[in-house]
């Protein structure tokens, strides 16, 4: 018995908050290590880099299914929401009072009829526009709501917001990825132009178990009561995942190490969609360095944004990525908030960080790794169909921008750190 117990995990948050990442796994070394590996990202050793980064478990047993329309993500959710027994845990960045809100909410009511307990978590300023009588009615039936950060009395807290996207059953089923709660996604009659393109996966297995524990973060320093989790029995098979999750003060340098590690280690193609681009210097020069040693390197980025001045911020970075030899694409049909990578056909990660300061700054955000050809192979799949859909930009045609747009720009580019 002894000896079985010892085998369990316990629910802790990894990292710790405050750790110091040793030198070597630091975001300007741990490339090194990462190049080395004889299999790159399939080698063994590179799961052990990356369980040496975040400090967390890589955990099998996972079965996944990745959504890349709002429609059908949501029939998902609500259908698991359903089949609930005994927890159902949210927390999302907008919460809307629109037609999907609406839904969702009538099937957590549903939830709370049945016995279980329910529990809301979403950002105050992310949710700004949801009225103060939506929540109050999802008190009234029994639904417990927290919000993140309201003005008062955390006034000087404004600039940290919990920008997760997290959807937990019962510890055993879960969803994450880049949508929010609201029509933008859920229904085809929202926006100009149809639904926003986005990425959401359901996970079913212990990584649920895993993003229940990130849950409690939020929760609990938004005040709410506690959140009682049992320890985790690993499994074996299945997909193997790594919950890459960070708030401000934990975690931070370790998504950043985390992806210079995958950048690093990669053989064939980095293909790249993100939604808020607005990268670090360092983040251009390790996927230049990865370009000029003939890996495919291709992002993916909005032709139309909700954002403009985030969008022109990326903007900035395009001439030194293009003069790197990294393939730049516009999606045009849609707003594209997705954020996701997928490398080598192996190695996919869908979850709510943007590739810009306040995602590594000033955020809590939640992703998971997969280390999965199946999986690799559909993501590969739907960027290949989205590059369909998209424009390429190229040297000659970024430097005949005009000069307003170059100024535009520019200035986007500095105000980047407070977008």
């Amino acid at each position: 018995m002894k000896r079985r117990r010892w085998r369990l995990w316990r629910p802790a948050l990894r990292p710790r908050a405050g750790r110091r990442l040793p030198p070597e796994l630091r975001v300007e070394n741990v490339g090194r290590l990462a190049a080395a590996l004889p299999g790159g990202l399939r080698d063994p050793g590179f799961s052990i880099l990356l369980r040496r980064i975040d400090q967390s478990p890589i955990l099998d047993g996972n079965r996944v299914r990745a959504f890349f329309r709002g429609p059908e993500t949501f029939e998902a959710m609500c259908a698991a929401i359903d089949a609930a027994k005994e927890e159902v845990l949210v927390e999302s960045y907008i919460f809307k009072d629109d037609a999907t809100g609406r839904s969702l909410l009538e099937t957590l009511v549903r939830a709370v009829g049945r016995g279980a307990r329910v529990r809301v978590l979403a950002d105050a300023f992310g949710s700004i526009a949801t009225r103060r009588a939506f929540w109050k009615e999802m008190r009234a039936r029994g639904i417990e709501v927290r919000l993140f950060n309201p003005l008062f009395p955390h006034l000087l807290l404004q600039p940290f917001r919990d920008h997760r996207k997290i959807l937990v059953i019962d510890s055993v089923v879960a969803f994450t990825g880049g949508m929010n709660i609201g029509d933008e996604y859920g229904s085809s009659l929202s926006a100009r132009g149809g639904p926003w393109r986005d990425t959401h996966v359901q996970v079913d297995g212990p990584a649920a178990w895993s993003m229940a524990i990130v849950f409690t973060e939020a929760w609990h320093a938004a005040g709410g009561s506690p959140v009682l989790l049992s320890p985790l029995e690993p499994k074996t098979g299945g997909v193997p995942i790594l919950v890459l999750d960070s708030r401000p003060f934990r975690g931070t340098g370790e998504i950043a190490s985390a992806l210079a590690a995958i950048v690093a280690a990669a053989r064939e193609r980095i293909w790249i969609t993100n939604a808020y681009f607005a990268p670090r210097r360092r983040a251009v020069e390790l996927l230049g360095e990865a370009a000029g040693r003939g890996v495919d390197v291709r992002l993916l980025l909005p032709g139309r944004s909700d954002v403009p001045l985030v969008r022109h911020a990326g903007h900035g970075y395009y001439a030194a990525l293009l003069k790197r030899g990294v393939r730049i694409f516009e999606y045009q049909p849609a707003v594209l908030h997705a954020k996701t990578l997928v490398v080598d056909d192996f190695l996919s990660l869908a979850g709510s960080s943007n590739l810009d300061f306040r995602s590594f700054h000033f955020n809590a955000e939640c992703n998971i790794v997969m280390l999965d050809s199946d999986i690799g192979r559909r993501f590969s799949e739907t960027f290949e169909g989205d590059l369909k859909r998209s424009v390429e930009i190229t040297s000659p045609q970024w430097a005949r921008r005009s000069f307003l747009h170059r100024a535009g720009d520019a200035l986007a580019r500095r105000l980047g750190p407070i977008l």
